[in-house]
């Protein structure tokens, strides 16, 4: 699965994409970036407020119960502001 990084959550983890294979029993989006977090100091940091950190599956926003089965591309980012 292709993990991509946006914004602060890419300066954190200090890269913009990486290909990985979580175990099945990572099942959601918050599964996920629990997953992540214990990775590396770097992911921790990125990961350490997850409600912060906003979530896509294949381009389309998600919630964080989000199934990630299936999913080709998973983007993770900071909140976007409007303006």
């Amino acid at each position: 699965m292709k993990l991509v990084y946006f914004a602060w959550v890419r300066e954190r983890i200090g890269r913009a994409e990486e290909i990985l294979d979580p175990p099945p029993e990572v099942a959601t989006v918050a599964d996920l970036a629990a997953w992540l977090s214990r990775r590396g100091e770097e992911y921790a940091h990125a990961f350490e407020n997850p409600g912060v950190v906003r979530a896509a599956i294949d381009r389309a926003h998600v919630k964080p119960d989000a199934p990630i089965a299936g999913a080709s591309e998973i983007a993770f980012f900071p909140p976007m502001t409007g303006g």
